[in-house]
C-alpha cells in the first residue's frame, strides 16, 4: 500500500466506521443532510466557524471535491440512521514530508458535546497515523475560537505557537490562527488517550 511517505501517492478515498459513527467520503449525495446538519443551531451565524448556509451548501461540496488530493473531506454520519451530524477533512497534505492536518470540522449542534467528535478524531488520527504512515498530524482553529482551541488541547496536542494575521473569517475580518500538531512518536499515548475518553463515555 501506498503511504504519505510517497509523493506521488495521493490519500485514497476511504470509509470509516467507529462507535455508531461512519465517515464516508463526501459528495453531492450529502448536501440535503449538510444543510439540516448546519441548520441545527444555525451554525453559520458563528464568526469563528467557516460553516455554510443552506444556499452554499452545494457550492461548499463542489469546492471541497476541488480541493483534492491536498483534501479529502468526509461526510460525518449516525451509522445506523445515515442522518448527518456534519462534516471533517484532512487537509494541507504533504506527501513528500508525510504530513497532513485535520480540519474543516463542525458539527450539527445535537451531535456537539457528545462522543461524536472523538471517534472522529481516533478513526482520522489511527488511519493518518497506521495505515498512511503519517509523520505528524497537525490541527489549527481561530484565535477567538476557545472552545476549539480547548477541545484540541484536550486532545493532547501540542501547540506550535499563533500564525497572525492569517486568513479571512466570514465576516471579512482577518484571523490569527492557532496551530497545534501531534507526531508519529506522541500518537500512541495520544491513542490510549482517547480511547479512555470513550470509554467514560459508554461506547468502548
Amino acid at each position: 500500500m501506498h503511504t504519505l511517505a510517497h509523493p506521488a501517492a495521493p490519500i485514497a478515498p476511504v470509509t470509516l466506521e467507529l462507535h455508531g459513527v461512519r465517515l464516508e467520503p463526501l459528495g453531492p449525495q450529502h448536501a440535503d443532510g449538510l444543510r439540516a446538519a448546519a441548520s441545527d443551531g444555525e451554525l453559520w451565524k458563528l464568526r469563528i466557524t467557516s460553516v455554510p448556509e443552506p444556499d452554499q451548501v452545494d457550492a461548499y461540496i463542489s469546492k471541497a471535491l476541488g480541493q483534492r488530493p491536498e483534501r479529502l473531506a468526509f461526510a460525518v454520519l449516525d451509522a445506523a440512521s445515515g442522518k448527518v451530524l456534519g462534516t471533517t477533512s484532512y487537509h494541507d497534505i504533504v506527501p513528500a514530508i508525510a504530513r497532513l492536518e485535520i480540519g474543516y470540522t463542525w458539527y450539527a449542534r445535537s451531535a456537539q458535546r457528545s462522543h461524536v467528535n472523538t471517534s472522529c478524531k481516533l478513526m482520522l488520527m489511527t488511519h493518518a497515523f497506521e495505515t498512511l504512515g503519517a509523520a505528524l498530524v497537525g490541527l489549527r482553529t481561530d484565535n477567538f475560537n476557545h472552545a476549539s482551541q480547548a477541545a484540541i488541547e484536550r486532545l493532547g496536542a501540542k501547540k506550535d505557537g499563533v500564525l497572525r494575521h492569517h486568513a479571512l473569517r466570514r465576516d471579512g475580518s482577518v484571523r490569527d490562527t492557532v496551530m497545534y500538531s501531534i507526531t508519529a512518536g506522541e500518537w500512541p499515548e495520544i491513542k490510549a488517550h482517547l480511547r479512555y475518553k470513550l470509554a467514560q463515555h459508554g461506547t468502548v
